[in-house]
């Protein structure tokens, strides 16, 4: 007699249950873990939120869109909305892969696909961290969604929601632009490709992207920023390094598929004796589909480690998780028409322990971590105290609102966030990364300018001494963190120079 866990009955029998399941379950748990546990932001986040603020068409840390949207999260709902727009993406790209999936390898199998994401860390591990890798997840599945609507699919009309998503994707992140040459590679590699470059609508959507990006094109010509990222590709650099980076960031894009790996492995019939598998079958693919799923699956990531290393840095371009949207629906495809599902029992549990362990241990982790180690945490800093504290001195002294505050820019941000009047972030040490605020305005409307404090005195490190001579320090403040433990006090430095 065949028995069948729940977890793989639900699957044959609810398929857009267990997608819709997964995908709620992670977003619940990555909402409640930092709603309830964190006192301030982890990551960059709060930098992100600042630099929203300000409504730039564009910045050094890159294309605007996200960090509009954060600012806008946070003025409507705090940090609770922000959390809650970051897993709004989760779902989403998780919903629009399952869709392209039904549309390739069929309903069950591409329910498999999705479940296969919650193995892959950087689809579920920093999305409480929204910025732009985690809104171009859901665009870059709606890119590719609309580009098989139309391309593999023959519905041209879909060519207008691709400009849409794709110039959306590069006012994120411009990893879309590695994504709009590989889909520019995959058309004209292609005879139907070709074909359809004859036909009106792709032009159209071409003039859709450029409308759509003209203002921040504009801004990247008046500010000079294109040209700055472009002398990036250090072309003095030695090969020797490029490769190391670029080694570095493909063993990051493998131990991000760790957990996808495990539940292959436990799935699959090898060293299995037990009774017959149950098995999810679908049609055979057309050489196009297979070739188009593996393509975008392999050729992106692939291109955005390339670029990345080129640029210098440490992670793809657009960082991995836009990159890899497609690594559970290529397994799919790679594993054949008939997919066994060995070892059901093991495989569910697995599968529930990689969605229930990570949100866990951010949560254990930063409830006993203060009290085994005398390492602080970000995420634990009181950062409403924080920010409350210094935009009420500079108030009482001034009589006005704090309206500049520089520094330490992760302490510069919390206070931006949370200082009556959102005080604006200033960047002392490289003034045209933040080009909404100037010296000039900085004398004008004073600023308080902050730095963890090393000691008791108070005493400035030398590149603030530097650029703000003038500025005569305070007795250094201390905060208890949200979870105190065996932490010292969280001592931070400052100083004010008043409006002249």
């Amino acid at each position: 007699m065949l028995h069948v866990s729940l977890f793989v009955e639900l699957i044959r029998s609810r398929p857009r249950f267990m997608v819709w399941a997964a995908a709620l379950a992670q977003a619940a748990l990555w909402w409640l873990v930092p709603v309830i546990f964190y006192s301030a932001p982890p990551g960059d986040l709060a930098l992100n939120i600042a630099v929203g603020s300000e409504f730039h068409l564009g910045s050094f840390w890159g294309p605007p869109l996200s960090y509009w949207l954060a600012d806008i999260a946070f003025a409507i709902a705090g940090m609770p909305g922000v959390y809650l727009l970051a897993q709004a993406c989760v779902i989403a790209t998780y919903w629009v892969v399952f869709r392209l999936g039904q549309s390739i390898v069929g309903i069950h199998q591409a329910a498999l696909a999705v479940l296969l994401m919650v193995g892959i860390s950087a689809l579920s591990v920093p999305t409480p961290t929204f910025g732009p890798p985690i809104l171009a997840m859901p665009l870059t599945a709606l890119a590719l969604l609309h580009y098989w609507r139309a391309f593999g699919e023959g519905k041209r009309g879909y060519s207008f929601f691709l400009a849409a998503d794709l110039a959306l994707l590069i006012l994120t992140t411009h990893s879309g632009i590695v994504l709009l040459g590989a889909f520019a590679v995959f058309t004209l590699a292609t005879e139907r490709g070709r074909a359809m470059l004859l036909t009106i609508e792709p032009w159209i959507a071409a003039i859709i992207i450029v409308v759509i990006l003209f203002p921040h094109l504009v801004w990247l010509d008046m500010s000079g920023m294109g040209s700055t990222w472009l002398s990036r590709l250090r072309y003095d650099r030695p090969g020797e390094w490029s490769l190391v980076l670029w080694l570095r960031q493909l063993v990051a894009l493998a131990v991000a598929h760790t957990g996808a790996v495990v539940l292959v492995l436990l799935s699959s019939g090898w060293g299995d004796v037990g009774e017959k598998p149950p098995v999810f079958q679908r049609k055979p693919l057309t050489d196009l589909e297979r070739k188009f799923v593996l393509f975008f699956a392999i050729a992106l990531p692939l291109a955005a480690t390339v670029v990345g290393a080129a640029l210098g840095e440490r992670s793809p371009v657009g960082r991995i998780s836009p990159n890899v949207v497609l690594s559970g629906l290529a397994i799919v495809v790679l594993a054949g028409n008939a997919i066994e599902l060995h070892r059901q029992w093991l495989t569910g549990f697995a599968w529930t322990v990689l969605l229930i362990a990570p949100p866990a241990f951010a949560a254990f982790g930063l409830l006993a971590a203060p009290f085994l180690g005398g390492t602080p945490i970000p995420t634990a800093q009181p950062a409403k105290e924080i920010g409350r504290f210094f935009g009420d001195t500079f108030e009482r002294r001034v009589g006005k609102r704090l309206g500049v505050v520089s520094g330490d820019l992760r302490l510069a941000s919390l206070i931006s966030l949370y200082a009556p009047g959102r005080p604006t972030v200033y960047f002392a040490n490289a003034p045209d990364r933040t080009p909404w605020v100037n010296a000039e305005e900085v004398r004008q409307k004073g600023v308080i300018v902050v730095w963890p404090a090393t000691d008791t005195i108070g005493t400035p490190p030398p590149d603030v001494r530097a650029l703000f001579p003038d500025l005569v320090p305070e007795v250094p403040q201390a905060f208890s963190y949200s979870i105190q433990g065996r932490l010292p006090l969280l001592r931070i430095g400052w100083g004010m120079i008043r409006p002249q």
